[in-house]
């Protein structure tokens, strides 16, 4: 008969590889859904600095860290989205996670990130053509050699929706703001002038 202290310390030290196994799982998107339930679970690691995406490392809530920024990419070209349109859904998350992040040690990757992934949504959904994610997001991809240029082609509704995003999330950091409104073919412009840009109707 096997005794019960033996079997208690082995459900005990099988827990964790269980909740890990579990963890990598659903970071590991199927589809552009589970891809932006994915990004949630970063969202919330951001906020609380707890959670799957913390463990193994010393992360202070509200902050953004390089690890952050490289499971999100992550994320985004994980193989079964890697020829899909960024979603709205995978979108606002990304707007979510760069709006619970005040602090940030990415070196810039995750705005870059954004910017890229809004833009990829965008296009697509107005019918442009987009490359493959693992090129578009890619950090040595510049997003002038895929994205629009200007706002010309783009849906009205989806220029609307940047537009409100931008304004929810006003305080957003300066460079985040101008590399989205890249896309839009404002960023030449100074950026105390884009609210009044995003408010003009097309």
């Amino acid at each position: 008969m096997l005794d019960p202290n033996k079997q208690l310390r082995s459900e005990i030290m099988s827990a964790p590889r269980m909740e890990g196994a579990h963890s990598s799982s659903v970071l590991e998107p199927t589809c552009r859904d589970t891809a932006a339930h994915a990004l949630t679970i970063v969202r919330d690691g951001v906020i609380t600095g707890e959670g799957p995406t913390t463990k193994g490392r010393v992360h202070f809530s509200r902050s953004l860290d390089a690890d952050d920024a490289a499971l999100c990419a992550r994320i985004l070209t994980a193989t079964a989205v890697a020829h899909q349109p960024v979603s709205r859904a995978e979108a606002e998350a990304l707007f979510e996670i760069a709006q619970a992040a005040t602090e940030r040690s990415d070196d810039g990757r995750f705005d870059d990130l954004l910017a890229k992934a809004v833009a990829h949504h965008a296009a697509a959904m107005s019918g442009l053509p987009v490359p493959p994610r693992t090129v578009a997001l890619s950090p040595d991809t510049d997003i002038e050699s895929w994205a629009p240029a200007h706002a010309k082609g783009v849906d009205t509704d989806i220029l609307e929706w940047i537009a409100a995003q931008m304004r929810v999330k006003r305080n957003t950091n300066r460079t985040l703001i101008a590399m989205v409104a890249t896309f839009v073919g404002v960023a030449a412009l100074p950026l105390a002038q884009l609210p009044n840009v995003f408010d003009i109707g097309m």
